[in-house]
């Protein structure tokens, strides 16, 4: 009988991969190098759901794969309005900051390769971003989501203060 795969294999057709950054480590050896690689991979479904994931392996393929499937499990939910976000947000992890801001429609993405990842994963498709300080990839990514996890929509607002907003 055959095993069955697992349950997040079965979610994860629906979800869009975009391998951030590949990175290559050498340990020197009595017989030369021995390389290692490590890889930031963000995963999204398009619908506001996104996650990343760092794995690291001895080829390339396993360590991508590896980050997929942490990305996939490291999920996390930020509020969408009308294509972009509802209000602007400071990320920063180390020393790379940014700054998210909501735009009209039509205004696209406007950001670097690392936060627009973030963003199309997420299905943020109206967006202005800036980042200051590191030009890190993996700390942008990380910047970007902890920028991120701070949204709140004007319902969750009214209903943690427990008023009406005009």
């Amino acid at each position: 009988m055959a095993k069955n795969n697992r349950g997040d294999r079965a979610g994860r057709k629906e979800l869009v991969d975009r391998v951030v950054k590949i990175k290559r480590c050498a340990a020197v050896v009595k017989g030369g190098r021995r390389f290692s690689f490590a890889a930031m991979v963000v995963a999204g479904d398009g619908k506001g759901k996104a996650g990343w994931g760092y794995g690291k392996a001895n080829e390339v393929p396993p360590c991508v794969d590896k980050a997929q499937r942490k990305a996939s499990r490291r999920m996390t939910v930020a509020p969408i309005v009308d294509g972009t976000i509802p209000h602007e947000v400071k990320g920063r992890f180390g020393a790379a900051r940014v700054i998210l801001l909501p735009a009209r429609p039509g205004t696209g993405i406007i950001a670097g390769e690392s936060v627009r990842s973030v963003c199309e994963a997420f299905g943020i498709t109206d967006i202005l971003t800036k980042s200051f300080g590191s030009n890190n990839p993996v700390s942008l990514v990380k910047a970007t989501f902890q920028a991120l996890d701070q949204l709140r929509t004007k319902q969750d607002i009214e209903h943690l203060r427990g008023v009406t907003l005009g």
